[in-house]
Order: C-alpha cells, then sequence, then structure tokens
C-alpha cells in the first residue's frame, strides 16, 4: 500500500473517530492533517476535504438520530442553503492566494479554539456556583 494512502487512512479513522466524538466537523481536522501531513497545498486539501466530509456527516447523523438527537428539518435547511455557501466558497478559493487561505482558516481555527475554551469556563463557573457549599 502506498505511503500517502495509509496515512490518508490513518486521517479519516482518527478524523472520523473525533468528529464522532466530539461533534466537530472533519473540515477543521482534515485539511490541517492534509496539509501537515500530506504536504496538500491549502486549496488540494479543503478540496479533498470537502468530499471527505461527506460520509463522515451521514453516517454520524445516521447515528445521532437514532440516538433522537438529530434534528432533521434543521440539518435540511443548513444542508440545502450549505450548497450554495460551497459553490461561492470554492469559486472564491480558487482567485485568493493560497496565503490568504491559510491564514484565514489559522483565524477561523484560533477563534474556535477561543470559544471552546470561553464557554468551557462559563459551564465551570457555572458549576462551581451551583456546586453546594460547605
Amino acid at each position: 500500500m502506498d505511503g500517502d494512502l495509509l496515512l490518508a487512512g490513518f486521517i479519516g479513522i482518527f478524523a472520523g473517530i473525533a468528529s464522532g466524538l466530539l461533534g466537530v466537523g472533519g473540515g477543521i481536522l482534515f485539511v490541517p492533517a492534509l496539509t501537515l501531513v500530506l504536504g496538500l497545498g491549502t486549496v488540494e486539501a479543503e478540496s479533498t476535504s470537502l468530499l471527505a466530509i461527506v460520509p463522515v456527516a451521514l453516517v454520524g447523523s445516521w447515528r445521532q438520530r437514532r440516538y433522537g438527537n438529530l434534528v432533521v428539518r434543521d440539518a435540511g435547511v443548513i444542508g440545502a442553503l450549505s450548497i450554495a455557501g460551497a459553490v461561492a466558497g470554492v469559486a472564491l478559493a480558487n482567485v485568493l492566494p493560497e496565503v490568504v487561505l491559510r491564514i484565514g482558516f489559522a483565524l477561523l481555527m484560533l477563534n474556535l479554539a477561543r470559544q471552546l475554551v470561553m464557554r468551557g469556563l462559563r459551564d465551570r463557573r457555572a458549576r462551581l456556583a451551583a456546586a453546594p457549599h460547605a
């Protein structure tokens, strides 16, 4: 088996587990892994990620629906409207310099990390405030 194909397989397994466990979008995991591990350019990694996300999203949604966690109507609206967004994003990605895409993706990741930290701190404070004081 080709080394890159084997690495891509490991990326897929890891991203699938993390996506199912944490509910993160596969692109958040696929794009950095494809650029850092496989050495793909940003546009190639983003394009590959778009297709790779489809089976992960379908299986994850199917499994979550079985647990009663999926709001089908909302998912349908988001999915339908994201098609237009994906078309526009691909068109934009093909005209922007790769460094702009890389910086934009890095800023997105930093903002997501900031939001997760803030939510965790807020939840922790709420739990501490609700705990009985000794």
